[in-house]
């Protein structure tokens, strides 16, 4: 269903890009778009993880540079049985994170310095984890491709005034001005094809493989609040990767409801509330069958040894499998 998704999410854009040209230069224009827009369809499907990541400037980890977040993501992606992503920290002081990349097997996990300074540990698993849900249920590749094409389309809107002359224009100067106007409104549009609800989700699953919807309700609270009130540069110069990140890294926003690219934080958090309800009443659901580390990596238990817990027993004897994440 996924691959499906992308496939028109893909052809959508095409037609888009192929329309666009056609205001500008007519059929030649289209043409033109038509063979960019395949060809860079294919370029982004293959990279366009990699360019996310160059876009906001994003500096790879490995163990010996951050030992606790890089052990965190591992026993996290262990959990949610996942291949272990690519660490990367981007340089701003706005708390936030995103995943990218075209498969689990070439994925990437993204958490600015400002999330690991303001954040508890128990937060940042849990924004991670969400991440980690993103890449299980392959977002990442509809997300970060769909962060550059809308770039691109945005860019047309630069070329738009050099048309105004041009004999194939179909709608002449009247095509040109409906370009400048389409174009910026274009990346919104994409955002927008990237259904909300996939956020809702991934705050679900996330919170199943942490082990605590409300640790992410709790960061995510944080972020909301740091976020509206921190400039992150790299993303204000790329807003067509605005809706990869956990919270909207963009500032001013007027539009929250139809146009926003991510749901209401605060019906974010009542959800993850309810879920840590339900959890409570009914007993937590199950998440990965991984097996847990033997012995705790951070948090208050580090470097005690956990047993594997037993299945507990219903009221009919039978087996009721554990669902408790690592940090649970």
């Amino acid at each position: 269903m996924n691959l499906f998704k992308t496939g028109v999410l893909l052809a959508v854009m095409t037609m888009l890009f192929m329309f666009v040209g056609y205001l500008l230069a007519g059929e030649t224009g289209m043409v033109i778009a038509f063979l960019a827009a395949a060809a860079m369809n294919l370029f982004s499907w293959w990279n366009s993880g990699s360019m996310v990541l160059r876009m906001h400037n994003a500096r790879q980890i490995e163990r010996a540079d951050a030992p606790r977040l890089y052990d965190m993501v591992s026993q996290l992606a262990q959990n949610a049985e996942l291949p272990m992503p690519k660490v990367f920290v981007l340089e701003t002081d706005q708390p936030n994170a995103f995943a990218t990349g075209r498969s689990p097997a070439h994925a990437a996990v993204a958490a600015s310095s400002g999330l690991l300074d303001r954040l508890s540990e128990e937060e940042v698993a849990a924004v991670m984890a969400h991440e980690l849900a993103h890449i299980k249920n392959r977002d990442t590749l509809t997300m970060t491709v769909t962060a550059t094409l809308a770039g691109a389309i945005g860019m047309l809107a630069n070329f738009a005034m050099f048309f105004r002359g041009n004999r194939n224009n179909p709608l002449g100067f009247i095509g040109v001005i409906a370009t400048m106007f389409l174009a910026p409104f274009a990346a919104t549009l994409v955002q927008m094809a990237v259904s909300r609800t996939r956020e809702y989700e991934a705050d679900k699953q996330g919170a199943e493989i942490c082990g605590n919807p409300l640790w992410l309700a709790s960061a995510l609270q944080k972020i909301e609040a740091h976020a509206r009130d921190t400039l992150n540069e790299q993303a204000e110069a790329a807003p067509g990767t605005a809706h990869i990140f956990i919270i909207n890294p963009l500032n001013g926003q007027a539009m929250d409801n139809l146009f926003s690219t991510h749901p209401n934080t605060q019906n974010r958090i009542a959800a993850l509330e309810q879920l840590d309800a339900a959890w409570n009443d009914q007993g937590e659901p199950e998440i990965a069958s991984q097996p847990l580390p033997k012995k705790e990596i951070w948090g208050r238990h580090a470097g005690q040894v956990r047993p594997s817990p037993k299945p507990p027993q219903t009221d009919k004897g039978a087996p009721r499998k554990s669902t408790k994440g690592p940090w649970g």
